[in-house]
């Protein structure tokens, strides 16, 4: 539209959903192939399915609780009249699920809400940065600023639960260590142009040895990469927020490993929303996030730690509810994803390339006794979930699938589409508000970089 909006922009025909109309007019004159539209090969489908009386718990003992992580972010511009200034937000959000109290309630008449208040305890960590058209100081690129903020943020910002109190840096350091022991250095390239020399960074930092280009322990994150001058770098903020909550997860269970290991721990599920994978320039974090967990399995009796990752979202949940649609995946059904289905979900040849440099966990599809389709990732205790020769695509492979599917089909919920309790906790903890929320992150942000004069500009550090 010709008038301005009160940012500087045009109004866009989007706004007037427009531009939906024409897109979807335009691809019903083209042809493509879509997997998840139309079923084939049902029958070769049905071999990989296995019937829930097949994963039954052995061990004796319950999960009672859940604990789940999930995160959010946004990007908005701050200042007006300057578009291109735009500020960053991200969190993300513990919910701990007494799973006892939720099942009592179920079989009331009628719910005490102050009854499932007690049992869900959530916690929550925020950080911001200025994300582009804005720096941490004057005379530094877009990529340094993001690398001297997210090293500001991740020493000081804390993940405080119970008696755990810790950086988002000391997190990522135990990650890059054993449950026992944090690593005193992580390996980290040199950022600056044509050097490119492979270091061990402490704590503290370093001059590199080849070009003194100052170095920082999160450099081995590589998020900067991601960022550039022009846009709104809300992509390299969604692979920061991923990060925080892979390592929320480290911090939250390790407290429950050192203080009540054979207890708590061994009766608590971890769950993450979305896959347990690290996509991006993060992606080798994935590496260590397998290393870490199959050490904590190994110190520990039974079958723990139980833990999942669950998506509500992308090509493996549409091909899933196209399944469950057609009754070829029935209430209780589990669909192992082993070579043959990931060619035809993926529609590749090459199957042995898929997961093995993002997941740290195997993909399943379930269908819950209630009806509920839910793909869940899962961690073996020992190998990688995927690899050049296959990986482990047997549900043998991984000793606490039974359990899983066990508290999916627990923890229904009606919140959203194919949900469950804990993850649905999490989310109404750690989504931003709509409407006001934007506004105050948005004076905050203004706050923040010096934009608002009738606020005084607190101190704000965020390099070194």
């Amino acid at each position: 539209m010709p008038y301005q909006n009160i940012v500087g922009g045009h109004e866009v025909a989007s706004r007037l959903s427009h531009s939906t109309a024409a897109v979807k007019a335009i691809s019903d004159t083209r042809t493509f192939y879509v997997p998840a539209e139309v079923l084939r090969d049902v029958e070769a489908i049905r071999k990989s399915i296995r019937p829930r009386s097949d994963f039954v718990r052995d061990d004796g003992a319950d999960i009672d609780a859940a604990l789940a992580i999930d995160g959010s972010y946004m990007v908005e511009p701050i200042r007006d009249g300057l578009p291109s200034v735009q500020y960053g937000f991200a969190q993300a959000a513990a919910a701990f699920v007494d799973l006892g109290v939720m099942e009592t309630q179920r079989a009331e008449r009628f719910i005490d809400p102050s009854e499932i208040e007690r049992a869900v305890a959530t916690a929550l960590v925020t950080l911001d940065l200025p994300a582009a058209g804005a720096y941490t100081r004057q005379g530094i690129d877009i990529q340094t600023s993001w690398r001297e903020a997210i090293d500001g943020v991740f020493r000081t910002k804390l993940v405080e639960v119970n008696r755990l109190n810790q950086t988002l840096l000391d997190l990522l350091f135990l990650l890059h260590g054993r449950p026992d022991a944090p690593a005193q250095t992580v390996p980290a390239g040199c950022p600056a142009d044509g050097c490119g020399v492979d270091l061990e960074v402490p704590r503290a930092g370093m001059d590199c040895s080849n070009c003194s280009a100052r170095v920082y322990p999160t450099d081995v994150l590589r998020i900067h990469e991601e960022v550039s001058e022009d846009g709104t770098n809300q992509s390299a903020l969604g692979r920061l927020m991923s990060v925080v909550e892979l390592l929320v997860l480290v911090g939250l269970a390790t407290l429950l490993w050192n203080e009540s290991r054979n207890e708590v721990f061994s009766r608590t599920l971890f769950i993450v929303d979305g896959p347990l994978a690290v996509y991006g320039p993060p992606a080798k974090l994935r590496a260590r996030a397998l290393s870490y967990f199959q050490a904590m399995a190994a110190a520990t009796q039974g079958l723990a730690p139980f833990i999942c990752g669950i998506e509500k979202s992308g090509l493996m949940v549409d091909y899933a509810r196209q399944l469950a649609r057609h009754d070829v995946l029935k209430p209780g059904d589990l669909l192992v994803c082993d070579g043959p289905v990931i060619e035809r979900i993926a529609n590749t040849k090459d199957v042995l390339r898929y997961g093995k440099e993002t997941y740290w966990g195997r993909k399943f599809v379930y269908r819950a006794l209630d009806g509920r389709v839910v793909v869940p990732t899962v961690m073996p205790p020992v190998g990688a979930p995927y690899d050049s020769d296959g990986g482990l695509p047997e549900p043998e492979h991984y000793p606490t699938l039974a359990a899983i599917l066990d508290v999916i089909d627990r923890t229904g919920s009606s919140m959203y589409v194919d949900g469950i309790i804990p993850v649905a906790a999490a989310h109404g903890k750690a989504a931003f508000p709509i409407g006001v929320g934007t506004d105050v992150l948005r004076l905050v942000a203004r706050t923040r970089l010096g934009l608002d004069t009738s606020t005084p500009r607190p101190d704000v550090a965020w390099g070194p």
